[in-house]
């Protein structure tokens, strides 16, 4: 038996490479979608230091959701086809 070692360590970068963009986008989105309201320790909502462009964050965690989402069906279509 034989075993491409320089193959095998091709894919396992190209694995660790893919988990690491799953991670950070999905991090990234829930840092975006955290930018819409802030919430103070006593429960009520300080209008006064909300961002000013809380549709830039929803638009940001989107973006990055769609790139996790396309990294994941990339590597579910490799396995399958």
């Amino acid at each position: 038996m034989h075993i491409d070692w320089a193959s095998l360590l091709d894919i396992a970068i190209v694995a660790a490479a893919a988990a690491l963009a799953v991670v950070l986008l999905v991090a990234f989105a829930l840092v975006g979608l955290s930018t819409r309201t802030r919430h103070r320790a006593d429960g009520t909502d300080d209008v006064a230091s909300a961002d000013p462009r809380p549709a830039l964050g929803v638009a940001v965690a989107v973006l990055c959701l769609l790139a996790a989402g396309l990294i994941v069906c990339y590597g579910l279509y490799l396995l399958v086809a």
